[in-house]
């Protein structure tokens, strides 16, 4: 029911009854004027004009339409809100991250760390700095290699470097690398790296530079200038994107116990889509 349009309305008939008086026209006790009041009220219908009042009604219509407008904005609003709330709960959180474990094969005297597998690679480092080595690692053992997988931020080609290993690297002891990417998986492509060449800093391995990045410090991962960590550039290997890294243990360094070897802690995306 339109309101607006019965309040005009139920308004008009007084003030007709009293321009009726000012001009001089019989009683209300006259059953003539009563008769006029009828022909008044009719005619109240065409001075009230319903077309008038229509007009109003129009005016009315407009005002519910722009609150119908107001509302289906603010159901769109509350739509457009709720797709991104489900997008957010259909999508994984981004960060830059390695998102899954594909295959882990660990070599001889490997061990450390491998009960708290997967989660324990795939979050952000935890770096013990120049004169100290994380134990928050997966030990690879001689010779061997693990598959991660970027899930949500795959890398991309960008200035310098794009991806970042940890290791838990320190000054005087320090566990080579083998690293490749592949874009799906199994077509590989391996940076070169001479885990025998100490004179040269050991060029293109991992597991050569301390980590400095931790939860506690507040250092970026992904800034090689800060974060430690060995960086790797996809245009040295012709690549624009990749999805897995494989990390393999060089098979040069000390092993014993069930820490041989190469020792991830984390990998981390620098440039990303």
């Amino acid at each position: 029911m339109d309101w607006g349009t019965n309040v005009l309305r139920g308004t008009g008939l007084p003030a007709l009854a009293a321009l009726a008086l000012m001009l001089g026209c019989p009683g209300p006790d006259d059953d003539d004027s009563a008769g006029g009041d009828d022909d008044t009220a009719g005619d109240d219908d065409v001075t009230g004009d319903d077309d008038t009042t229509g007009d109003d009604d129009a005016t009315g219509d407009d005002d519910t339409a722009d609150d119908d407008s107001a509302g289906d904005d603010d159901d769109d609003d509350t739509a457009a809100d709720d797709d991104s709330a489900g997008d957010d709960d259909d999508t994984p959180g981004e960060d830059p991250y390695a998102d899954a474990v594909i295959s882990f094969t660990p070599g001889e005297n490997a061990g450390f760390g491998q009960e708290d597998l997967p989660d324990i690679v795939l979050g952000p480092p935890e770096g013990a700095g120049e004169f100290g080595g994380s134990t928050h690692v997966v030990s690879l053992g001689n010779g061997g290699e693990i598959v991660l997988e970027f899930l949500d931020v795959p890398l991309i080609d960008g200035p310098d470097a794009d991806l970042i290993v940890f290791e838990n690297a320190f000054v005087g002891w320090l566990e080579k690398g083998f690293v490749a990417v592949s874009e799906d998986g199994v077509v590989w492509h391996e940076w070169p790296c001479d885990p025998e060449d100490a004179d040269g800093g050991y060029p293109g391995c991992a597991g050569v530079e301390p980590v400095f990045a931790n939860a506690a410090n507040g250092l970026d991962p992904t800034d090689p200038e800060v974060a430690g960590g060995d960086a790797f550039d996809l245009a040295d290997l012709g690549l624009s994107e990749a999805h897995y890294v494989r990390i393999r243990d060089s098979g040069t360094n000390i092993y014993g116990g069930d820490t041989g070897g190469f020792d991830l802690d984390a990998i981390a995306v620098v440039h990303g889509l």
